[in-house]
């Protein structure tokens, strides 16, 4: 969990805050405690090469759990049990106390663990009436693992999985566990302290088609079943979650497989149901019965919705969260203006149930209400709930919170709760394929939310659960405790986070990859980005593109340095999404070239169509890479999001679509015409506007020669150039000089006909020109070898300058005429005053055919 830096775990004994009076009174035994145990931020307890005892001594290890205790407990120790066998390869067996090398267990279920309370080997004040809170101590020749309750116990049990090298993700995004030959435990005694944020959960949303078809695929199921759950129930309590709303699109949690409550139930994981299924009811048990059942309408169906939600309460677990209140049917508005007297008739009559079934007050059971977009209206208007529900404030859907309590508010005694989200299905687009909510933008929000009060309830939307394991991981790891780093200090958390994924000599080069990815998708979202994202004609498209195309470059360089091992998980969390969306960049900056020169009849608009036909297809490759590749095929059907081709808030498309593109049937050349701006005009020799061959040498391009685009001589070499030409028109509509600087810029071709020179000419608006001798001192004279052979052709081109006088027109004409063969012209550069020096000689001036 938090291995890399040592404030990231604070194994401190809290004595001093919780006992604080008594302490200050007796100022011996503050020495003596001070003196023993760590105060402060302390070093890890798990280390592989020293401490206070090997806990894997002789090879094996003995875990007990009392039998009496919960069900959970028993369930998180068995995987511990698995843990140890994966980093060590010890023989684990479970067995009585008093052989134990760890003894686990929560106070009041643990004979163990109340025996040495009551021996005063453990300090049970540490434990009593605390919320999901452990300590880990060495106690002679055991590792006790303490809790003040089940969860509190599962944490610790967690807490030496994750120090022992088991990160929460093993599972879910296939972090690699390293072997060690020892174990080693440190004395002292550790905790996490309690958490900032009672409930910490998860909401499965928009589960189809991804989560569907990977359930499908790797279950055999058309719904989550109790396997599935159990997963997602064991991550997250490894992350120290405690809560799920499960998904509801198609499926139905407590219907589909009633063993989905009890594993729920038995492995310590809260169920709540999502802000518009009220009384722990699945929206698809009415969905799905709604011939039956009528309008989901309480004035006009009351008895049949008191029914449903009466069944709901009965059959609910023991500590599940009740949604109260209600929407329209499917997630819509209940009607078009808030009905506060309705709506507080609803609640009235939902408390009135639980009160009936459960046998006691409401007030017993917890309850939440949640005003998620127009139901904030109905509190705004003045409508109140009993002071024991808990009230759920919500983000804008896009990482912003809406509203927070003020100072009279924060006083509701049921608390305040928060619904975030970085899965969407809504305007102005769905948000589902990747994660776009920067780093810093969750930490930013999720601080203002704590800050004001809401600490009851925290819910993150996480659509399919992957591929959001990064912020999954931030929100819980800031539920628990928001203020362990500085709102600067954000990229330590994800520091730890890529240390425990990839190790700590990683770590810091892993970071910053992906606090980049994530800055760079927070700019858009893949749903709304096209081609007109980005403005073209200031080079923004291409610098975007460009910093996609590093910081892929920057992956795959540390890509290749991972074990093999590693790499499976460094696809998922940072590979895949970077690669995904620097596509995607690719292929709508290729679409907007395309549009651009067909636009002006030029034929590389063809060049670009093919780019962004092969960016679409790259794009079913990465995604099929996914699927099929990584891991083995272990996430197959996780990566089908359509993602390209909305016209619409939603993604009700058939496919995904590729980006409309012009092709240009005439692709002969020539007939370009050029356009300056500030004080230049820029041409590459190839896009002349005529090109006149010789008698018996043709014009010929040779593409990619120089230092831009293209060369362009006349072939073959053995043939008189005589009558040869190439023209390039274009305009100064900005010029005020009469004269101009040409710069031509031709391949470092030698005199290789032993002639003095090779030569040619440069005219405008054929008036007399310049003949150049380009290549007279290229060679190895003692005068010229050093100073102008060498670093010549070291560099491949020759530039030179003529300069011209030229009249005001609206359009000129410039000419080149080769005297020799074998010259390769490869650019050409009009300076009417605004040439800056460039080694690729400035870009292209805008032309069209």
């Amino acid at each position: 969990m938090k291995q890399l830096k040592q404030q990231y775990f604070r194994p401190v004994l809290p004595l001093f805050r919780e006992h604080r009076a008594g302490l200050l009174a007796c100022l011996g035994c503050l020495c003596l405690l001070f003196s023993a145990l760590p105060l402060a931020a302390a070093d890890r307890f798990v280390s592989f090469s020293n401490g206070d005892f090997l806990l894997n001594e002789g090879g094996k290890v003995g875990i007990f759990v009392d039998e009496t205790d919960q069900k959970g407990i028993s369930l998180a120790a068995h995987n511990l049990a698995e843990d140890l066998k994966k980093v060590c390869g010890a023989q684990v067996v479970f067995t009585e106390a008093a052989a134990a090398r760890i003894v686990i267990g929560s106070i009041g279920h643990s004979k163990a663990i109340d025996k040495l309370i009551k021996e005063k080997r453990l300090n049970g004040a540490l434990l009593r009436g605390k919320r999901e809170k452990f300590i880990l101590q060495r106690i002679g020749k055991q590792l006790i693992i303490a809790g003040s309750g089940r969860r509190g116990t599962i944490y610790g049990i967690y807490e030496l999985s994750q120090q022992m090298g088991v990160s929460p993700w093993y599972d879910w995004a296939d972090v690699p566990i390293e072997r060690h030959d020892k174990i080693y435990i440190s004395a002292g005694i550790y905790t996490d302290g309690e958490p900032a944020v009672r409930y910490r959960g998860l909401f499965l949303n928009d589960e189809a088609p991804c989560l569907t078809s990977w359930v499908k695929h790797t279950y055999g199921t058309d719904y989550g079943d109790h396997r599935f759950y159990a997963r997602v129930f064991e991550l997250l309590l490894r992350l120290k979650g405690n809560m799920l709303w499960p998904a509801m699109w198609g499926w139905a949690f407590y219907a589909d497989d009633p063993e989905n409550s009890k594993t729920a139930d038995e492995m310590g994981i809260i169920i709540g149901t999502s802000h518009h299924e009220p009384m722990a009811r699945n929206h698809q048990e009415w969905a799905r019965k709604r011939k039956e059942y009528g309008a989901w309408n309480y004035q006009t169906n009351q008895n049949v919705l008191d029914q449903f939600f009466r069944e709901g309460i009965r059959r609910k677990g023991k500590e599940d969260i009740v949604t109260i209140g209600m929407r329209g049917d499917g997630d819509e508005a209940m009607s078009a203006a808030a009905d506060t007297r309705l709506l507080e008739r609803i609640v009235s009559n939902q408390r009135r149930i639980i009160r009936e079934v459960s046998g006691r007050p409401a007030g017993e059971t917890p309850q939440v209400w949640a005003l998620y977009k127009e139901v904030l209206e109905y509190y705004d208007k003045g409508m109140r709930v009993p002071d024991d529900v808990t009230i759920m404030l919500c983000d804008d859907n896009w990482g912003n919170v809406r509203r927070v309590p003020n100072e009279r508010e924060r006083k509701h005694k049921g608390g305040w709760g928060l619904y975030y989200h970085v899965d969407y299905v809504g305007a102005p687009r769905n948000t589902k394929w990747l994660n776009v909510i920067p780093t810093q933008h969750m930490f930013e929000q999720l601080q203002l939310a704590y800050q004001y009060g809401l600490d009851r309830i925290w819910i993150l939307n996480v659509g399919d659960l992957k591929p959001m394991e990064y912020p999954i991981s931030l929100f819980i790891d800031m539920a628990w405790n928001p203020n362990e780093f500085a709102i600067s200090a954000i990229t330590d958390h994800t520091l730890r986070f890529c240390a425990e994924q990839f190790g700590d000599s990683q770590a810091p080069e892993a970071a910053r990859i992906l606090n980049l990815l994530n800055k760079y998708n927070g700019r858009i979202t893949a749903e709304m980005l096209d081609k007109d994202t980005y403005n073209l004609a200031t080079g923004e498209w291409k610098t975007v593109v460009g910093q996609y195309e590093q910081l892929e470059m920057e992956a795959l360089r540390q890509f290749i340095t991972l074990r093999p091992e590693q790499r499976d998980a460094y696809q998922q969390l940072i590979l895949f999404p970077l690669q995904a969306m620097g596509n995607l960049y690719n292929m709508y900056y290729a679409q907007a070239m395309n549009h651009r020169l067909y636009a002006r009849n030029d034929p590389d608009a063809n060049l670009w169509a093919d780019r962004c036909e092969a960016a679409f297809k790259r794009d079913s490759m990465l995604c099929r890479a996914y699927n099929r590749d990584i891991s083995g095929g272990k996430w197959n059907g996780m990566m089908t999001q359509k993602h390209i081709g909305y016209t619409s808030w939603n993604d009700d498309f058939a496919h995904d679509m590729q980006p409309k593109l012009y092709r240009i049937s005439d692709t002969s050349a020539g007939g370009f015409s050029f356009v300056g701006r500030q004080g230049v005009v820029s041409m590459e020799a190839e896009h002349y506007h005529t090109a006149t061959d010789a008698a018996r040498a043709k014009w010929t391009i040779i593409p990619f020669m120089g230092r831009t685009c293209s060369g362009i001589t006349l072939t073959p070499y053995t043939e008189s150039v005589a009558g040869a030409r190439l023209s390039y028109r274009f305009s100064m509509p900005d010029c005020t000089t009469d004269s101009m600087k040409i710069h031509v810029v031709v391949k470092s071709t030698l005199d290789y006909l032993n002639k003095g020179s090779l030569t040619y000419t440069v005219k405008l608006d054929d008036e007399m020109g310049e003949n150049v001798r380009f290549n007279a001192r290229l060679n190895e004279k003692p005068e010229n070898i050093y100073s102008i052979y060498y670093p010549t052709v070291a560099r491949r081109v020759i530039e030179h300058v003529v300069t011209l006088p030229v009249k005001k027109a609206d359009w000129h004409m410039l000419t080149l005429e080769p005297s020799d063969p074998a010259i390769v012209f490869e650019k050409v550069i009009v300076d009417y005053g605004g040439y800056q020096t460039s080694y690729l000689f400035m870009e292209e001036s805008d032309h069209r055919r």
